[in-house]
């Protein structure tokens, strides 16, 4: 399989899983392995390349020189770790946990020497484990790469055509940043849709019996697996608490102008308005914008052009192309 680039996933859940299909569909020398026996089984008798144990698939990932993909929930990546410094401790890494600060401590801690590039494909489903992934789960979805100053550079690019190669959009941003931001859109979500579900549960059977789509729709992910939303939420503490602090001092804003003036127009409309913006910022018109890596700058350029809503389409040599919303 000369010349064919190798990719190494471990863990074969949902996103995993995905990774895994969607790697081998775009030609890829695409293997794996998982704890999840049930995975395991599920992801060969689909047709896919699977090690009898992690230790098996690490050895391989090490005579290859494959990227190795961590797709294991937070709570279990220090084992993990081990596990790679013991068995491939010069492959590339990266990962797909939603939280990106405390991966990299933990990288640093056990493999400083690691040439690694924190990931996070910005797409998903409420159904956990190999059954609920898809080679398409991917498909025009924003995948963020952690881009510092000092990044490796040609490690940065090889996890990037990994990314595109799965049908993903590259964005750039620091590890700070991706976890404030992710904290606001993905786990303050998963924080409210519980205190939603228990909410509504409180109303009792009546209650249960007239919900209907407002509810559904806000309770969505209160139905994916607790553990690894708990590994996740916690995983982004300081962050989270600042989200969850700006939304119960909304809702207390909220609260006193019901109490007081019976009305809600201001909550109401501001959130109206925002949800709108973001979907607009969907439609907005695109400039392209061409960036060679291998720049000085590039890095806080392409962090800035991430800021901005940019993503990277294609990878030509070491020059990123894009597409930028513009706001005039």
């Amino acid at each position: 399989m000369t010349g064919v680039p190798a990719v190494c996933v471990i863990g074969l859940g949902l996103i995993g899983g995905s990774v895994l299909r969607a790697a081998a569909a775009a030609g890829w020398q695409a293997y794996g392995a998982t704890a999840s026996t049930a995975d395991a089984d599920a992801a060969r008798g689909a047709g896919h390349d699977v090690a009898a144990d992690v230790d098996e698939a690490l050895r391989r990932a090490a005579s290859d020189d494959a990227l190795l993909v961590i797709a294991v929930p937070l709570t279990a990546l220090d084992s993990v770790l081990r596990q790679i410094a013991r068995f491939a401790p010069h492959c590339g890494l990266t990962d797909v946990i939603s939280v990106k600060g405390p991966v990299a401590a933990s990288i640093t801690t056990r493999l400083p020497e690691a040439r690694y590039v924190g990931g996070h494909p910005m797409a998903g489903s409420s159904t956990s484990g190999w059954a609920g992934g898809s080679a398409e789960l991917f498909r025009d979805a924003p995948w963020l790469l952690v881009t510092e100053d000092d990044t490796d550079r040609a490690h940065w690019l090889r996890t990037a055509r990994l990314a595109l190669a799965c049908g993903a959009e590259v964005v750039a941003a620091s590890a700070r940043e991706h976890d404030a931001a992710v904290a606001r859109i993905s786990h303050l979500p998963h924080v409210l849709a519980a205190v939603l579900a228990s909410v509504g549960s409180g109303g009792g059977g009546l209650a249960m019996s007239l919900a209907a789509g407002s509810f559904s729709d806000g309770t969505r992910v209160a139905g994916s697996r607790p553990a690894l939303v708990q590994a996740m939420c916690e995983g982004n503490r300081d962050e989270l608490l600042a989200a969850i602090d700006d939304a119960l001092g909304r809702l207390g804003v909220a609260r006193g102008s019901l109490a007081t003036t019976g009305s809600l127009a201001a909550t109401i409309n501001h959130g109206n308005l925002s949800r709108m913006r973001w979907t607009e910022s969907k439609t907005l018109p695109t400039g392209e914008f061409r960036l060679q890596f291998l720049d000085p700058d590039a890095p806080a350029e392409l962090r800035a052009i991430g800021e901005a809503g940019g993503r990277i389409h294609t990878i030509r040599g070491d020059v990123l192309h894009g597409t930028l919303p513009r706001r005039d």
